[in-house]
């Protein structure tokens, strides 16, 4: 055999070798495989929000879109101002937050309560409840609208898809769930509670907690279906139980309570028996600082405000108005800096530095100043009251 025969032959059994045990090999199912790589375990999908509800930006932090002057494209552009409902002179004042001057006073219905932003946040409602009739203003131009006839609002929240507007209707005893521009009527919701008047949304939509003032209990409420799933008695004699707030994480409640003088803590989910944290007396209104640290709590009764914070569960300061006062609802301006109140008892407003508690004005203003709104504020929807923003 010839040298070249003998390379060729020596190739060929090469080939032949080395492809006998070679993993491409279908005719060798025992043939040697890549080791295969081990999947990781997949995470359990996180329990769907209420259909239609923008995604929740910081599953840690609920009011992450509210950040310092993080406005709105709707609102950049709206003038800064508060907004004041004098229950009993049937009128809304408006200040200049930057000058502390009124700039206007509007006339609007009978017994006017909160001034609430719409969920798209172009219009601000004001509710009417004596006169039963809401009242639209233009933020971007201060002008009042027609008025519409809705019974009984003496509180107004929107659903986090924006969807429904919810009427509080405490002297009708109903939840009345209506279209969020035109306020036609869609579904009534009767309570056996007495006083609905507050409230707010779980972190995922699906279910909101609703204060009942006059009768010192809570419900829980089906978004969606539009249903009163759970109710409890709060365990002290004589609860009025007012503002509803959220925590930041989405985990508890706290509601309000002026006559147990502080906030109950609640577990929405489970929705068993709060406990209280007392706070001062008349505790009222529930505000989130714009760091999401801080929630500011007014004292109706004693003039103060109390400071909760939220990483150490704790009140770690209170604030006293100089001159006393009844600090009630209101809000943060959009920086951050200064909180707003309106003082129910005493025709008044006031305005505190959020690092300080230093009392900044005191604007006298008409008769039973009640929920003021501070507009435009960050945020990317509304969920009502005088402005629960995410």
């Amino acid at each position: 055999m010839t040298r070249p025969s003998i390379l060729l032959a020596a190739v060929l059994l090469a080939a032949l070798v080395g492809g006998c045990g070679s993993a491409s090999d279908p005719a060798n199912p025992q043939a040697a495989a890549p080791a295969a790589v081990p999947k990781k375990p997949e995470k359990p999908a996180a329990p769907p929000g209420l259909p239609g509800m923008p995604p929740v930006l910081d599953p840690k932090d609920i009011y992450a879109a509210d950040r310092p002057d993080k406005l709105s494209a709707v609102v950049k552009d709206f003038p800064s101002r508060v907004y004041v409902p004098n229950t009993l002179s049937n009128t809304v004042t408006v200040i200049d937050p930057e000058t502390y001057e009124i700039v206007e006073t509007i006339p609007v219905g009978r017994h006017p309560q909160h001034v609430v932003p719409s969920w798209d946040l172009k219009t601000l409602w004001v509710n009417n409840n004596q006169g039963h009739t809401l009242t639209p203003i233009d933020p971007a131009t201060g002008k009042r609208g027609k008025d519409v006839e809705v019974h009984d609002p003496y509180n107004l929240y929107f659903t986090p898809n924006g969807r429904h507007a919810v009427v509080m209707a405490s002297l009708d005893r109903e939840l009345v769930f209506r279209d969020p521009h035109t306020m036609k009527r869609l579904h009534t919701e009767p309570v056996s509670c007495y006083g609905v008047n507050h409230a707010d949304f779980s972190a995922d939509g699906r279910y909101f907690i609703v204060s009942c003032e006059f009768s010192g209990e809570l419900l829980k409420v089906d978004t969606e279906k539009m249903k009163v799933v759970a109710q409890q008695k709060l365990p002290f004699n004589g609860a009025m139980p007012q503002d509803v707030k959220l925590s930041p994480d989405g985990k508890t409640f706290y509601i309000a309570d002026m006559m147990a003088h502080g906030m109950w803590v609640l577990d929405g989910d489970r929705f068993g028996t709060p406990k209280l944290l007392p706070t001062g007396k008349g505790c009222h209104g529930l505000y989130i600082s714009r760091d999401s640290k801080e929630m500011y709590v007014p004292n109706r009764g004693e003039g103060s405000i109390s400071v909760f914070d939220f990483a150490r569960n704790k009140l770690t300061k209170k604030w006293w108005l100089p001159d006393g006062g009844s600090p009630d609802m209101g809000g943060v301006s959009a920086d951050g800096k200064v909180l707003w109140l309106s003082g129910r008892y005493d025709s008044e407003v006031y305005a505190i530095d959020t690092r300080t508690g230093e009392q900044l004005a005191r604007i006298p203003v008409g008769d039973g100043p009640h929920g003021l709104a501070v507009y435009p504020q960050p945020g990317r929807y509304s969920l009502g009251h005088t402005g629960v923003f995410r």
